[in-house]
C-alpha cells in the first residue's frame, strides 16, 4: 500500500479543489491510501472513499507569510503536519499547492535531504509541442547554485525523467543564450564542461529558450532564477495567445466564429498539450521522501494528476534509492 499525504488547505482553490482531486485519485488506485491533512470543519465531505483519511490540522500557512517564521509559529498547520508524516515515514509522499517557500524550507528542515545532495531542485514538467513535456530543474529552489550543483541537478533530473518517460538515457540539455559551448556566463560555461565529461549523462549541449518547446531534450538544466523566469514567461505567453485568439474570433464577425467552431476540436487538443494541469505538479528532488509542489491555482484535475502521475508513480519506483546511490549517501556540503 502506497501512502500519500495531501495538504488540503494549500492553494488558491483550497480546500474544495484539493478534496475533489483527492477523491478522483483515490478512486483510480486501490493500492493507495491518502491522508487528507487540514481543518476537518472545512472539509465537508460525507462520502469519502475508504482509502482516504482526514487528519485534522487547525492552522494554515498563507501564501503571504514568511516561510521560516510560519513554520516555527504554526506547528499545527496542514503543511507541517503533512511533512511530519513524511519524516516519520508514515507516508511516502507529500503533495501541496500552498506556500512554495514554506514547502521548500519545511521539506528540507522537517523531512531532510538525502545525504550527499547539496541543494534540492524543483523540477516541473514544461510543455512541449510533441505533448510529452520536458523536466526542467531548477525552477526556483536554488537561485545562486554552483556548477557542481547543476551537475547534480542534471543527474537527479535524468533519473526522474527515466521513470517518468520510460527512457533509459534521457537527453539532457543546458539552458543558455546560444548553442555554442563558449556562450553564456561563467556558471553556464563551467557547467557545460562538467556535463560534457559526465559519462552517466546523455548530454546534448546547450538549448536556447526559444527551442525548449521543440522537445530537443527530456531534461533541461538551469539555475533557479533563470528557470523561474522561463516558466512564468511560458505561462504568460500561453495565456496571452489563447486570450488573443478568443478576442480576434469575437471581433471577426460571423465568418470568424464559424471558422473557430470548425477548429474547436483542434484548438482544444492543442490547448491540452500546453496545459500544465495535464502534467501535475513539480517534485522537489533530493529529499528523504517525495515532495510535490502543485501550482497555486491548481484545480481538481491538477491535484488528481499530481497524485497519480507523480506522487504515486515516484513512490512506486526506486528513484529515491537511485539518487541516494548517486550521491554515495555521504554529506558533501
Amino acid at each position: 500500500m502506497i501512502r500519500i499525504a495531501v495538504d488540503a488547505m494549500g492553494g488558491d482553490n483550497a480546500p474544495q479543489a484539493i478534496v475533489e482531486g483527492v477523491i478522483q485519485a483515490a478512486k483510480l488506485k486501490n493500492d493507495m491510501e491518502i491522508f487528507l491533512v487540514g481543518d476537518q470543519s472545512r472539509i465537508n465531505v460525507s462520502d469519502l472513499p475508504q482509502n482516504v483519511t482526514i487528519i485534522n490540522a487547525t492552522e494554515v500557512i498563507e501564501n503571504q507569510e514568511k516561510p521560516l517564521m510560519a513554520l516555527r509559529r504554526k506547528k499545527d498547520s496542514s503543511l507541517v503536519r503533512a511533512l511530519e508524516l513524511l519524516r516519520e515515514q508514515q507516508v511516502a509522499a507529500v503533495v501541496s499547492a500552498g506556500n512554495t517557500g514554506a514547502l521548500m524550507a519545511g521539506a528540507s528542515l522537517i523531512a531532510g535531504r538525502i545525504p550527499g545532495v547539496t541543494k534540492p531542485a524543483l523540477a516541473p514538467i514544461l510543455p512541449t509541442l510533441d505533448g510529452r513535456g520536458v523536466v526542467a530543474l531548477d525552477i526556483g529552489a536554488a537561485m545562486d547554485p554552483k556548477p557542481e550543483n547543476l551537475l547534480q541537478f542534471a543527474q537527479m533530473g535524468s533519473l526522474y525523467a527515466s521513470v517518468l518517460f520510460g527512457i533509459d538515457r534521457p537527453r539532457v540539455g543546458l539552458l543558455n543564450i546560444g548553442v555554442e559551448a563558449e556562450k553564456g556566463n561563467e556558471l553556464v560555461k563551467e557547467t557545460h564542461a562538467l556535463l560534457t565529461k559526465a559519462q552517466d549523462l546523455n548530454f546534448v549541449g546547450n538549448v536556447e529558450a526559444r527551442d525548449v518547446m521543440k522537445g530537443l531534450c527530456e531534461v533541461l538544466v538551469c539555475d533557479g532564477f533563470t528557470g523561474n523566469v522561463l516558466l512564468k514567461a511560458m505561462e504568460g505567453t500561453a495565456q496571452a495567445v489563447f486570450s488573443g485568439i478568443k478576442e480576434a474570433v469575437m471581433a471577426g464577425g460571423v465568418k470568424a466564429k464559424v471558422g473557430a467552431l470548425l477548429m474547436k476540436p483542434a484548438l482544444k487538443s492543442f490547448k491540452a498539450r500546453m496545459d500544465y494541469s495535464e502534467h501535475g505538479g513539480a517534485p522537489l528532488l533530493g529529499l528523504k521522501g517525495i515532495c510535490i509542489k502543485c501550482h497555486g491555482s491548481a484545480n481538481a484535475v491538477t491535484v488528481k494528476n499530481t497524485i497519480i502521475k507523480q506522487a504515486y508513480g515516484l513512490a512506486a519506483s526506486n528513484v529515491l534509492e537511485k539518487i541516494t546511490n548517486l550521491t554515495g549517501g555521504k554529506d558533501n556540503e
